[in-house]
């Protein structure tokens, strides 16, 4: 109760000094909201929004991705493959890391052998699921150190033999687990995520640049020569505890760029803004998760229940008086905006407002054991998702008769350390914001067996099976009929409840000149120019 209830102070403290927090608009950076990341910035171990949009300033990977999503060498001289399965990799041979030294095949390979080793606990290692070892690796034991799939040729070539084809494994590779890193990041690895040392178009303005729950500072790297080049003089990250209070930086000139517009200004802000507001569908989604050790959620009881809470929210009604239109009812487990995504899947009834049947479903799990205690859905109070999760919370409580409640955590990272610990002990509201466009990204790492971003621990061979036989499959069409199958075992067994898909709601100061929100919902940040 202490800890939270410091949280909480510093919570209203920083929201009270919001505008001195963002303000003294330096006009030679960019502002831009942020908040603090949940672990140190290693981009294996990255896989929340707020650590992610600054990971990604920092560091290059093979290849990038543009503002609509198209991916580009950047890195990379050539990626060779005959077959999906077999890559051969070689690397331009003028790159550095900020720290002077160079970038390497060997670069890429251990840090992909680190990300994938068991032991270093790393939240992003499913990205490495399909290369040839990564099973010896990644166990709690593990029986070898380094993937045998991976193989250093000289200083700018390795190649990679996956476990079977793969038909977006070359997408991926901008994705931020797949980042080279300097030999230095070994010797300690917290400590270098507290100050990293990167090969991106960005580099820390100071090893002071991260001020906790503040800001964190980044300037041009002038050793980076990709195709994302800074065309601002830096970016400062601000720490925000509301969205209204940034969003009323933004309209006072102290804010350059803000990419969730808070509720309560959802029906104004187009009008506040004029030309200066952006909304468009993106690849972003919010489900609402409950781990299965949780009380009456585990086995087919579980099942009902989830199915009977989904059947319980009226997600057209919520989405328009809360979000006049930046949400949309989900529509599966994925987002409608990526390749692949289709309408109306057996099983999709689930995710429709129906109380008549929601009633009878929690029936049937009241039958295996009687209802006791009370929903909960936790949620971060510095993400802006009160209303919401009340609304829902409400829904469920006017359809199926229970006490149903939103709980609080002070802050994101409160809420996902309890998460990935597994021990939450309630249902958590949680999304996932594209890192790539692929729909395979958002199955494997929220439902993929082992995942380590699988926050539900959810297990079924058969989705496994049918998502590495969409893997597999020769052609994209053949791949998304497969997918369209898994996701008919993801509506069986429903492991969380997708409730909205994103259009964005994002907006820019009148000291702003261009900007742009990408095909995920971030701002194309090199790209910001005042």
């Amino acid at each position: 109760m202490t800890a939270l209830t410091a949280a909480a102070l510093l919570a209203t403290s920083l929201a009270l000094t919001g505008c001195s927090t963002g303000g003294g608009n330096d006009a030679n950076i960019v502002t831009v909201n942020g908040g603090e990341p949940q672990n140190p910035l290693v981009p294996t171990n990255t896989n929340e929004n707020m650590g992610g949009r600054v990971v990604d300033r920092l560091f290059a990977g093979l290849k990038y991705y543009d503002v609509d999503g198209k991916a580009y060498n950047e890195v990379a001289q050539s990626i060779d493959t005959t077959d999906r399965q077999h890559y051969k990799i070689t690397i331009k041979p003028d790159w550095k890391f900020s720290d002077g030294t160079p970038v390497t095949a060997k670069s890429f390979v251990d840090a992909w052998n680190y990300g994938a080793l068991g032991t270093n606990a790393q939240l992003q290692n499913w990205a490495f699921a399909n290369i040839a070892g990564y099973d010896e690796v990644s166990a709690k034991t593990p029986t070898a150190q380094t993937m045998s799939g991976l193989k250093v040729i000289d200083d700018h070539t390795f190649t990679v033999d996956l476990k079977q084809p793969s038909i977006d494994f070359e997408m991926e590779l901008g994705f931020a687990p797949f980042y080279p890193l300097p030999e230095s990041a070994y010797k300690d690895m917290k400590a270098f995520g507290a100050d990293p040392i990167g090969n991106g178009p960005y580099k820390f303005a100071s090893p002071d640049a991260w001020q906790h729950n503040v800001k964190i500072d980044l300037v041009p790297n002038p050793d980076y020569h990709g195709g994302r080049p800074a065309k601002n003089k830096g970016l400062r990250f601000v720490m925000y505890q509301s969205y209204d209070t940034a969003y009323a930086d933004l309209q006072a000139g102290n804010l350059d760029a803000l990419d969730i517009i808070p509720d309560t200004a959802m029906s104004s802000y187009k009008k506040d803004l004029g030309d200066r507001a952006i909304s468009k569908p993106i690849a972003y989604n919010q489900h609402i998760g409950i781990q299965s050790t949780v009380p009456h959620f585990g086995g087919q009881e579980g099942v009902l229940r989830r199915k009977a809470i989904s059947m319980a929210i009226n997600r057209p009604q919520i989405a328009e008086n809360i979000f006049h239109g930046a949400r949309v009812p989900a529509q599966d487990f994925t987002a409608a905006t990526l390749p692949g995504f289709k309408a109306d899947l057996p099983g999709a009834d689930v995710l429709k407002f129906n109380p008549d049947q929601a009633k009878k479903l929690w029936a049937q799990a009241d039958a295996i054991s009687p209802w006791s205690g009370t929903y909960q859905i936790a949620y971060n109070s510095d993400g802006g998702h009160q209303a919401w999760i009340e609304a829902v919370a409400n829904s469920v409580k006017n359809v199926l008769g229970i006490d149903a409640v939103g709980t609080p955590y002070p802050t994101f990272k409160n809420i996902r350390d309890e998460i990935n610990a597994k021990t939450i002990g309630k249902a958590f509201r949680y999304g996932w914001q594209g890192d790539y466009p692929s729909i395979f990204e958002f199955l494997t790492s929220l439902y993929l067996t082992g995942s380590a971003t699988n926050d539900t621990a959810y297990s079924n061979p058969e989705f496994d099976r049918l998502l590495a036989q969409a893997q597999a499959a020769p052609t994209p069409d053949q791949s998304y009929a497969i997918v369209q199958q898994a996701q008919e075992t993801l509506f069986k067994d429903m492991p969380d409840i997708p409730v909205f898909d994103y259009n964005v709601a994002a907006g820019v100061s009148d000291k702003v000149k261009n900007a742009k929100v990408n095909w995920s919902g971030l701002f194309d940040f090199e790209n910001i120019e005042k």
